[in-house]
């Protein structure tokens, strides 16, 4: 059992690029349109699964029609079974032949030589002692393209359906080139930054009940902490009118986060100023915030529908051998 779906942090923290994961069930002997134009190729504990005959076929497709700008093959190596106690034959039941390092290191040259790919070889489990000599327990080939990719129409893969394969499961994830998810995500940092704000100007308050909130000045070290490193100045202070929390644009510019996600404080503005969830003086220089908590509870309760529904998401796990239908 396995899952594909997105985590939680996946959208509390939304990526820069897009993210589609497809899953297709079909032969790597057949030539699918939607496999051409990759950077890379796996085939982890794949080939062994073949009949001899069928290999010629896998390389031919793998290398010569997908020809991608990069192959990594792995198998066992024969040479180092007998260093696998009880084992007698080959690693798994269905697996059709087990190759030695000098039978497998043939096949990826000659590959080479057909199809203009380089190869470096190289494994994992490595053996101890005087047995060093038998190599690693599984086997692996890095294969590099020595030329230009396919055809750019050809390398649209995702433009194309696909004609031999299955497709069993497809999950797009949550990413900042969303115009909603993107908005969403700004707003939701900007509230948060504006609450943390407020929160800490309120304890300030609550330590020295003689100040005066309509006219509170933050402390020297208030002023600074939240400027950028080489950009310190005075931020305008944070003060209250009636029961609303003033916090200034320009302290939640400050954050890192904010700025990151929002190249320039005039477009923070515009952003802030098209969502109805965030309160503004008339001019957008200013955050209006209510005293009580309300509205932090208000962010923290979409946060958990977000973790609810991604919580979901992450129980939905494939059942492989009923999607195969074996």
């Amino acid at each position: 059992m396995h899952t594909l779906a997105p985590l939680v942090s996946d959208y509390l923290q939304p990526s820069d690029g897009p993210l589609t994961i497809e899953l297709y069930q079909g032969s790597v002997t057949e030539r699918e349109p939607c496999t051409r134009g990759f950077d890379l190729v796996t085939c982890v504990e794949l080939i062994e699964h073949l009949e001899l005959v069928e290999v010629e076929s896998f390389s031919d497709v793998v290398f010569g029609y997908m020809a991608p700008g990069a192959v990594i093959v792995s198998t066992p190596n024969a040479e180092f079974n007998p260093l696998l106690p009880g084992l007698r034959g080959f690693r798994n039941y269905d697996h059709k032949f087990e190759w030695t390092r000098a039978e497998f290191q043939t096949w990826a040259h000659r590959v080479c030589r057909e199809y203009d790919y380089s190869v470096q070889f190289t494994g994992v489990g490595e053996a101890v002692g005087h047995w060093r000599d038998v190599g690693f327990c599984t086997q692996i080939g890095v294969f590099q393209r020595n030329f230009d990719g396919i055809n750019q129409s050809m390398s649209n893969a995702e433009s194309l359906e696909p004609s031999m394969y299955k497709l069993l499961y497809k999950v797009v994830y949550p990413s900042l080139c969303d115009n909603n998810i993107y908005q969403k995500t700004l707003v939701n940092e900007v509230l948060y930054e504006a609450q943390q704000l407020r929160r800490e100007w309120l304890r300030r308050m609550n330590m020295d009940s003689n100040n005066n909130a309509d006219f509170y000045a933050p402390p020297l070290m208030e002023v600074f902490q939240h400027g950028v490193e080489g950009d310190a100045r005075e931020w305008q202070p944070i003060y209250q009118q009636g029961n609303t929390i003033c916090v200034p644009l320009e302290r939640v510019w400050s954050s890192p986060r904010v700025r990151a996600l929002c190249g320039s404080i005039q477009r923070l503005r515009e952003e802030l100023l098209e969502d109805e969830r965030v309160r503004m003086s008339a001019d957008g220089t200013v955050l209006n915030l209510p005293t009580d908590d309300d509205e932090g509870e208000e962010v923290e309760e979409e946060k958990d529908d977000v973790k609810t529904v991604s919580g979901v998401a992450n129980n939905m796990e494939e059942d492989w051998d009923r999607e195969l239908g074996s």
